[in-house]
């Protein structure tokens, strides 16, 4: 996960995002360049936005219901999971699939069939650029190590959870933290030893999104279900602490050393905690977030609205909606691609 002066973020007063579509108040002639490559569930697509005007400038069309999405340090391709199904509740076998998508053609430049590893939802990629891609159905984390050609997956390691969803990953690849939504646990696997054995933890109810640390000492959980943030030993999986959010942390994303962002959907908020599981301001938003990704030098944010369609620019600093644009149906993952035209 990105994060941020190092990925930018901080604190500041509450205001509705109602209706925005203006570009973020002081956007510098550089940030007018800036693309937002934001994932459309329900769309069937990927497609790429002007963060300052709010243009879409190209979409590529994909089979049904992709989901997750990451970028390589080169921004030269994205890789993105072929789920299949529109949410984890809904029956079905799903995709088996990573789309490859060339950056600079924005185009499909091909697929890598995963089958028999269906349901592909997390994704990552570590420093070296190598790829991992979670089957939810097999419960199997999936590796890629030169992504830009392989024809299949190059290992897998067992998770032990069950409906595994998401998972974070150390910077090195060495260490994933799987979460399952059904057996409610999350898992430390060693993608690169198969012969390591999982070590499990139960956080909550409904864990689902996940973030390390800065100094990846520690592993912070949203446990849905239980309206949780759990705090745990990055080594060891044992709970150092737990707070009750009040509400439903979809996901949860490092600010700085000592701060959080975690999104509600049934508060509709940008929430800011400190790393000890303290509140410290929340962001009313006009939607339900979802995922957000953040500007590599600037203190933007931008949120996922699934329910309306539409992107919402948080200035960072101000803790402020400071623009936004509308998207195809259900925006969800997203990259920010600096420069970009």
């Amino acid at each position: 996960m990105a994060t941020r002066r190092t990925v930018i973020k901080a604190v500041g007063a509450g205001v509705m995002a109602s209706g925005l579509s203006t570009p973020a108040a002081g956007a510098s002639r550089v940030a007018e360049a800036d693309v937002l490559m934001v994932v459309e569930k329900a769309g069937h697509a990927v497609s790429f936005y002007d963060t300052a005007s709010g243009e879409r400038q190209g979409t590529v069309r994909l089979p049904d219901y992709p989901h997750e999405m990451v970028v390589d340090s080169r921004g030269r391709y994205a890789y993105v999971g072929h789920y299949g199904v529109r949410m984890s509740s809904t029956v079905g076998e799903g995709g088996a699939a990573v789309f490859v998508v060339d950056l600079a053609e924005r185009s499909l430049a091909r697929t890598i069939d995963t089958r028999p590893f269906n349901r592909i939802h997390g994704m990552g990629i570590d420093a070296h650029d190598r790829l991992y891609a979670l089957s939810e159905e097999k419960a199997v984390l999936l590796g890629f190590d030169a992504p830009a050609t392989d024809q299949a997956p190059t290992r897998a390691v067992p998770t032990h959870g069950v409906k595994t969803h998401l998972f974070s990953l150390s910077r090195d690849g060495e260490r994933a933290y799987v979460t399952g939504l059904l057996s409610h646990t999350v898992s430390l696997v060693r993608p690169h030893d198969a012969a390591f054995s999982p070590v499990l933890a139960t956080p909550g109810q409904l864990p689902e999104s996940s973030c390390l640390s800065r100094d990846e000492k520690t592993l912070f959980v949203g446990a849905r279900q239980s309206s949780s943030l759990v705090a745990l030993d990055a080594r060891t999986m044992k709970v150092r602490r737990s707070r009750k959010t009040g509400g439903d942390p979809l996901r949860v994303y490092p600010l700085d050393d000592d701060r959080l962002l975690v999104t509600d959907i049934v508060a509709k908020s940008l929430t800011t905690w400190s790393t000890d599981l303290r509140p410290l301001r929340s962001l009313r938003l006009d939607g339900t977030p979802s995922a957000v990704s953040f500007h590599p030098v600037r203190p933007l944010a931008y949120v996922s609205l699934l329910d309306t369609n539409r992107v919402a620019v948080v200035d960072l600093d101000r803790f402020a909606v400071v623009g936004g644009f509308a998207t195809q149906l259900e925006p969800d993952a997203s990259v920010l691609l600096p420069g970009q035209s």
